[in-house]
């Protein structure tokens, strides 16, 4: 055997050996490897080289020496691949439908009954591969499977429409709230079914893109079930990025899913996890020393779904346990990649670059290079449909903040060296990023902490301040917010709160992440007994601490709907950080309390979340809003204490002084100013149709077309460019809601408020403008009811069923039509009844009304 293929064949030996496999009898049982086992010619085929015989370089075999697996092994110098005509035909002597190719260093397992070879990095189990016998997964079944919004709720409850409660729409929403069923949302099955077209087109991997609040983990139960329902796995895993999720993960699929699929905490589960069918576990703990080598066989799961994606494959080589895995790769997240483009590959210590790059390695795990999701609900899209909050910004600036976010800095002199002759003097200019980094000031802490405690906004049920989060620089800033926001607390709510108003939370503190479980669970320091009009609630059970003070711990994953106000005293400078921290208030609530009244009658008050408050104290949404460039590298500011050179002296008796600056003056509040932020929220949250209007400026073609007037030519080119291509996959309804047209638009629409501005009208100012144009060339003075004509002229327009009603002449139907009865039709003049359809068919153009 040549000098190469033996060493090939002593990597592959350990390998197997490493696996579980065994070359030997033992105790334990029978040799389950055999070597270079003869083939008869009748067993190889006809067309196999005409081979009289033939060897199989390991025939691996189960505890009762039945065939299983063919091994193929090539010399290190070839690609393990060349083998697979040859592996094929061996593989079918031996009626076995699993072949690994390998050269010792790249290896490939391959079903050669359903697909093509994939690449693993270590050899399946045994028991491992006896399961996956087991398995025939069938997409065609994926792809076909019916999913309504009543997915998740045919399990959690399969007779729930038959429940006399359901049928009675007085106790019907009781009934769900309390049996907690939870049905899919629209967008949550458009998700699912965006899924089943990929699989439709041979794909494996897909990345959901999901604002923070609009139920990521139940679309994953979804998706879940789905596969498993239709037999596309047997065992999923599912990934997140800090311990308390993992709890939270098993309650919620538990709660979703558990009369039909069970759910584990892997390290609760050590020696039975195989029982179950969800095993959900942290990445980290996988990473360590590669620790998922050992505890996994690639095998293992046919599903793996990864939790704030863009974070697990932020640290380490996360990308190489994805690629361990064989079967589907699923990605969550609620950060959009739309502004990440351009990456300065050299200039990756900008910590905004590396966050470029995580971002990018996150689609290109999941399948999608081109940057555009499998699928996309945004922040904006939430808000507007009204299942997300968007929050009421509180800018306010301190004397001291205003002159740290100015162009020039806060300017100090300040001594960098001295001697026994003198002392060198230098102005050091400190940014907001310095803040208590560099840059110390209690005072400008004590405003920000009185300022938000006097404006945040209030429990609706007892009137005491509302559930709140507040994000610090560092532990040792979270330590004095928290000190000083007691402080405040006990001066404005006297005796009410004894230092358990605000609790520091983050990983330097015992029990952190079982704080984070209580305060989502309104019982972080037990239970608040405020008073409100002197009476204490004590039916209403809310949390006793009512701010934590945190880092970085409750940012992504983490599930407090009722929150009311976020508190932003760090600057904030990476937009993924940003979004996060902002997707902790945009959850809808029902602040609900149940009592009895004095008579013993049972009453319930239940109040909207309608809004939450973020304090912003560094100008972090006008950055985003004004200045951070989107769509080009961005450097952070120069840290006067990075590359500055230090004095020196002739006698060598430098001192250096830049420990940081204090400072001890008085500081206020400089300027305030609160505004709500309407459906089409903040810039940041909006960037789709930015990308596309890039791309279509730059192409040279549709630009000199639009310049020389060919707007037709130009219109067709641009469609047939980039409507719905691989590379962004564009299309009109996309960019229709990143516009937020509540209409089906047009691709010379979209060209036409490209280059020439022409802004493109929603549905009610079309209205208006046709019923303008009518009413001017048609003779209405002697209309008693103008008013009664527009809403027919509107009706006909945009309701087909009423439009189909009048042409038919049909007219008792308007006896049972909500959106124009009969008494609406008798308003309209005889003359005009059959005036306007006829100018309506002959000179509006209905398909620009057609709702979206």
């Amino acid at each position: 055997m040549a000098e190469k293929e033996a060493k090939a064949r002593i990597k592959i030996n350990k390998l197997l050996e490493e696996s579980g496999w065994s070359f030997f009898d033992t105790d334990k049982g029978k040799a389950t490897i055999k070597l270079e086992s003869s083939i008869k010619m009748d067993d190889l085929g006809e067309d196999f080289e005409n081979a009289k015989s033939g060897f199989i370089d390991f025939l691996l075999v189960d505890e009762n020496q039945n065939p299983i697996l063919v091994l193929e092994a090539k010399k290190e110098s070839l690609n393990p691949l060349v083998g697979k005509e040859q592996a094929r035909n061996y593989a079918k002597s031996q009626k076995v439908k699993f072949i690994i190719l390998s050269n010792g260093t790249l290896h490939y397992l391959w079903n050669i009954e359903t697909g093509n070879p994939e690449q693993i990095q270590v050899f399946p189990t045994l028991e491992s591969i006896k399961q996956y016998y087991q398995f025939n997964p069938d997409p065609s079944k994926l792809v076909s499977e019916q999913v309504n919004d009543d997915y998740v709720v045919l399990t959690q409850l399969p007779n729930y429409k038959q429940i006399p409660e359901f049928q009675d729409e007085q106790k019907k929403k009781d009934l769900i709230f309390n049996l907690k069923l939870r049905f899919l949302r629209y967008y949550q099955v458009e998700a699912i079914k965006a899924v089943q077209q990929s699989v439709s087109e041979g794909k494996k991997r897909f990345l959901l893109e999901m604002a923070t609040g609009t139920g990521k983990t139940l679309t994953a139960a979804a998706l879940i079930k789905l596969f498993y329902r239709t037999g596309n796995a047997r065992r999923i895993l599912f990934l997140v990025d800090r311990l308390e999720l993992e709890e939270q993960a098993r309650k919620d699929f538990t709660n979703y899913l558990k009369n039909d699929i069970t759910t584990v905490v892997y390290k609760e589960k050590k020696n039975d996890w195989r029982k179950a069918d969800i095993v959900v576990t942290t990445i980290q703990s996988l990473m360590v020393n590669n620790k998922y080598k050992t505890l996994f066989s690639p095998t293992d799961f046919d599903l793996i779904i990864s939790d704030e994606s863009h974070r697990l494959l932020g640290g380490g080589n996360s990308r190489a346990l994805f690629e361990y895995f064989l079967g589907y790769k699923l990605g969550l997240t609620a950060t959009p990649k739309d502004y990440l483009k351009h990456l300065d590959t050299d200039n990756i210590d900008d910590p905004r670059e590396l966050e470029r790059r995580m971002m990018l390695d996150t689609y290109t795990t999941f399948g999608c290079e081109s940057g555009i999701p499998t699928y996309r609900y945004t922040l904006v899209d939430g808000a507007k449909d009204g299942y997300l909050r968007q929050p009421i910004v509180v800018d306010a600036r301190t004397d001291v903040t205003t002159k740290l976010l100015s162009e020039q800095g806060y300017g100090i002199m300040v001594t960098v060296a001295s001697s026994e002759q003198e002392d060198i003097l230098e102005e050091v200019n400190y940014k907001q990023n310095h803040f208590e980094r560099k840059f110390f000031s209690e005072e400008t802490n004590r405003v920000f902490c009185k300022t938000f405690i006097e404006n945040g906004l209030k429990d609706p049920i007892n009137g005491e301040f509302g559930k709140s989060l507040v994000f610090a620089v560092s532990q040792n800033h979270a330590a004095k917010l928290a000190q000083l926001l007691n402080e405040y607390a006990h001066q404005i709510f006297p005796g009410k709160y004894q230092s358990d108003f605000a609790v520091q939370v983050t990983s330097n503190v015992q029990n952190s992440q079982q704080m984070t479980v209580d305060f989502s669970n309104d019982k972080l320091l037990g239970f608040s007994h405020f008073a409100k009009d002197n009476e204490i609630l004590e039916s209403y059970k809310t949390s006793k601490a009512r701010v934590c003070v945190t880092v970085g711990m409750m940012t992504t994953g983490w599930d407090c709907p009722n929150i009311l106000n976020l508190g932003l005293m760090r600057p904030i400078f990476s937009p993924t950080e940003f979004i996060q921290i902002k997707g902790r208030g945009t959850r809808i609530h029902k602040f609900e309390h149940k009592f009895k009244n004095d008579l013993g009658e049972e009453e319930n008050i239940s109040i909207d979340k309608a809004a939450f408050k973020l304090f912003d104290f560094f100008a972090t949404c006008e950055y985003f809003e004004e200045k951070y460039q989107y769509d080009q590298v961005l450097k952070l500011p120069v840290n006067f204490d990075k590359g500055d050179d230090m004095p020196t002296l002739d006698d060598n008796t430098i001192k250096p002084k830049r420990e940081g600056y204090e400072y001890k003056e008085d500081d206020r509040i400089h300027s305030f100013h609160e505004q709500q932020v309407d459906f089409t929220g903040m810039k940041v949250d909006r960037m789709f149709f930015q990308q596309f209007e890039e791309k279509v400026k730059t192409d040279d073609e549709i630009k000199l077309l639009m310049e020389a007037g060919d707007v037709e030519v130009a219109t067709a080119r641009a469609k047939e460019k980039y409507d719905n291509k691989p590379e962004e996959y564009f299309d009109l309804e996309k960019l229709r809601k990143s516009l937020k047209i509540d209409r089906k638009i047009g691709w010379r629409e979209l060209l036409e408020l490209i280059y020439f501005g022409n802004q493109i009208k929603g549905k009610d100012d079309l209205l208006s403008d046709e019923f303008e144009k009518f009413i001017s060339t048609n003779n209405v003075s002697n209309i008693d009811d103008l008013q009664g004509l527009r809403y027919f002229f509107y009706a006909y327009i945009t309701d087909p069923s009423v439009r189909n009603i009048i042409d038919q002449q049909d007219f008792t139907e308007l006896y049972h039509n909500p959106t124009f009865n009969v008494e609406d039709f008798n308003r309209v003049d005889d003359e005009m009844k059959s005036k306007l359809p006829y100018y309506i068919k002959t000179y509006v153009p209905l398909n620009k009304f057609l709702s979206a």
